[in-house]
């Protein structure tokens, strides 16, 4: 099992609401982006899904257990959590980064077993950062940080991996093993992209935030429309399929209502929505 429940979350700083009623379902094993513009409540999302905020209002479900009733060792050996930006690690290697993940397994004197020493190496390997294990994590570049921080998720053993941007510093390459990993994971993903792309290709189903509320939420095919995406990001678009693969493309054409000759948010045939 590995189900993510969040009904009527609501969140706020200094009487300014930053979300506003949210209602969210991550089922068994499946992807659920998060998408929409900067500043529409996608990371303070992930973050109240995990615990490190508390809403104001609202409940996150974890299976049947609420997540006000899970302590932190047990969530721990239940969910990981990839964030944009990680810059607490001190002088260690990235092999003791993806150690970490161990950490909710053993006591906290502890030394790793012949088990959790064979998770780290397949959680590297995965990854394709074993080559570096040795190195300082402070000489990565910013994509190999991100790797890193997917192995110490994987080392978890997680049901449930919450991802902020994790394409953010990837080059296409690694982009698309990542996305294509989380596909092989059976793990319950919920995941903010900005690449609407990537999101058709590979979420299951799609969460569209804008000023912190849900606009609209359901399988790429039917949310993302071109009337959706001028609404929400501003953007004139053409959607049609990728002739070699068939999945949804969105070509962007310039910002709203600046296309010529009638192409403003056209949908061609055959787009599936």
């Amino acid at each position: 099992m590995g189900r993510i429940t969040a009904n009527e979350l609501s969140w706020s700083v200094k009487g300014h609401r930053l979300l506003d009623n949210i209602d969210l379902a991550a089922h068994d094993g499946k992807i659920v982006g998060l998408l929409g513009p900067n500043g529409s409540g996608k990371s303070t999302l992930l973050r109240l899904l995990a615990g490190l905020r508390r809403p104001d209002t609202g409940t996150v479900l974890y299976d049947d257990s609420s997540l006000r009733d899970l302590g932190r060792r047990v969530l721990a050996r239940r969910l990981a959590v990839v964030e944009q930006d990680v810059t607490a690690h001190s002088h260690v290697s990235v092999r003791q980064v993806v150690e970490l993940g161990r950490t909710p397994f053993r006591g906290r004197f502890d030394a790793l077993t012949e088990r959790d020493r064979h998770i780290v190496d397949a959680a590297l390997a995965r990854v394709d950062i074993a080559d570096k294990e040795h190195q300082s994590w402070h000489t990565l570049s910013g994509g190999e940080k991100q790797r890193t921080q997917l192995a110490r998720a994987l080392a978890q053993e997680p049901l449930e991996i919450l991802l902020d941007e994790p394409t953010n510093h990837l080059d296409i390459r690694h982009q698309l093993e990542l996305l294509d990993l989380l596909t092989t994971l059976g793990v319950t993903c919920v995941v903010a992209l900005h690449d609407l792309n990537l999101a058709a290709r590979y979420c299951d189903h799609v969460v569209i935030l804008d000023h912190g509320q849900v606009v609209t939420a359901g399988a790429p095919e039917t949310v993302l429309t071109a009337p959706l995406i001028e609404s929400v990001y501003g953007v004139d678009v053409v959607i049609d399929r990728e002739s070699t693969t068939g999945a949804l493309r969105v070509t962007y054409l310039s910002a709203a209502g600046k296309v010529a000759g009638g192409a403003r948010g056209r949908v061609t045939a055959g787009d599936g929505t």
